[in-house]
């Protein structure tokens, strides 16, 4: 990154977060191609798109032909429309207003007094989880019926419509008055472990309440998450929601991962040591380095979404040479033991590699006792962002 391309806030930014677009394209198309051929594919974009930039995110998937998001919150779906509008590049002989009209935005949590009208009139969707959410759309509702999604529950015990609320609406559909029912989704709760037999107990309640709700007529079904994608052609109905596979994160505990790396976070060496005599390392001693040890201090901590379950656990890689992190992450610091790489490659102002390639977001989340959602999220606005590919 030049200094031209680096915001005023991150002069001297501990660490460089680059973001793919075109591996999450390439990520997105991917799934799309394994669905059978009359489902479509999504794209959940909550969260920040998992910390990595809605916003741009969402561009790159719309130019490659994703019209249906998904957010948490009524307040991202409002920022998405925004950057939608902004942003997106519309196909040949489409205006940005076409373009923009054509974008579904679901917001998984739904509406409340609070937030209904403002979701209607930012032209998004709710998912409706139960009859409070129902009551509160429908009287939303004035001239037109407003479209919703309905989630039902097969087993998560989350969100959604418990059996006793899908058969009272299935006894009585105008509980659902003002209400256009544009899709019925569920949630799995084990897609990532295939053998788990809760996957299948879920597919056949889900095929139990669509034959409930048949009268409400809904144009879609949808069950599968990015794991869920991987169960086969009886999993994925008429359109699925992938999220953390868009982002590089392994869809399946055990398989080879498919999905292309997006992610690569760089640590800036701030000071070396040479030690010459023994000597503890970091908050709390720790560690104890032996003499002749070479120890870099990295400018990346707890504070940048790098845990302090971490510390004395985690990889790195100056180039192609493995590198242990050494005694305890702190707020802003981490150390790294680089004895075994030459010296000119680890001077103040070079980089470790902390996720990369031979380092990745599933990787160091093993190592920190979590998954990779929770080490995407949680990466810190400190860092100097750069996107690749076509679309940045």
């Amino acid at each position: 990154m030049s200094p031209s391309e680096v915001s005023p806030r991150h002069v001297g930014a501990g660490g460089e977060l680059t973001i793919d677009l075109d591996a999450i394209v390439a990520n997105w198309k991917l799934l799309a191609g394994r669905l059978r051929p009359d489902a479509r594919c999504g794209a959940v974009v909550k969260a920040d798109a998992y910390g990595l930039g809605m916003a741009p995110v969402a561009r790159a998937l719309w130019a490659a032909g994703c019209r249906t998001f998904f957010v948490a919150l009524p307040d991202e779906g409002m920022a998405l429309r925004a950057a939608l509008a902004d942003g997106a590049a519309p196909p040949a002989r489409e205006s940005v207003a076409t373009a923009t009209a054509e974008a579904e935005i679901c917001v998984f949590n739904g509406p409340d007094r609070s937030s209904a009208a403002v979701m209607a009139d930012a032209r998004l969707t709710p998912v409706l989880n139960h009859l409070g959410q129902a009551r509160v759309w429908s009287d939303t509702a004035a001239s037109a019926p407003l479209p919703a999604w309905l989630h039902v529950d097969t087993g998560m015990t989350r969100l959604g419509f418990d059996e006793a609320e899908a058969a009272k609406i299935a006894a009585d559909p105008a509980c659902l008055s003002g209400i256009r029912v544009e899709a019925i989704m569920s949630h799995l709760a084990c897609a990532d472990q295939p053998s788990h037999g809760l996957n299948d107990e879920q597919r056949r309640r889900f095929e139990s309440v669509l034959e409930r709700l048949a009268s409400l007529h809904p144009p879609r079904r949808s069950l599968a998450n990015s794991s869920g994608i991987f169960l086969g052609p009886d999993y994925h109905y008429d359109l699925v929601r992938p999220g953390a596979a868009l982002y590089g994160v392994a869809p399946q505990r055990t398989a080879p991962n498919p999905m292309a790396q997006v992610v690569n976070l760089k640590g800036k060496i701030l000071q070396t040591h040479v030690i010459d005599t023994p000597r503890s390392v970091g908050y709390g001693a720790t560690h104890r380095a032996e003499r002749g040890r070479r120890v870099a201090t990295v400018a990346v901590g707890y504070a940048d979404g790098y845990f302090r379950a971490l510390s004395g656990s985690a990889r790195a890689h100056v180039g192609q040479t493995p590198v242990q992190v050494i005694g305890r992450v702190s707020m802003d610091l981490i150390t790294v033991d680089v004895t075994d790489v030459p010296e000119s490659d680890v001077r103040p102002g070079d980089f470790v590699d902390l996720i990369g390639p031979l380092h990745t977001v599933d990787d160091l989340a093993r190592e920190a006792g979590t998954i990779g959602y929770e080490v995407l999220t949680s990466l810190g606005p400190r860092y100097a962002r750069r996107y690749l590919g076509a679309a940045a």
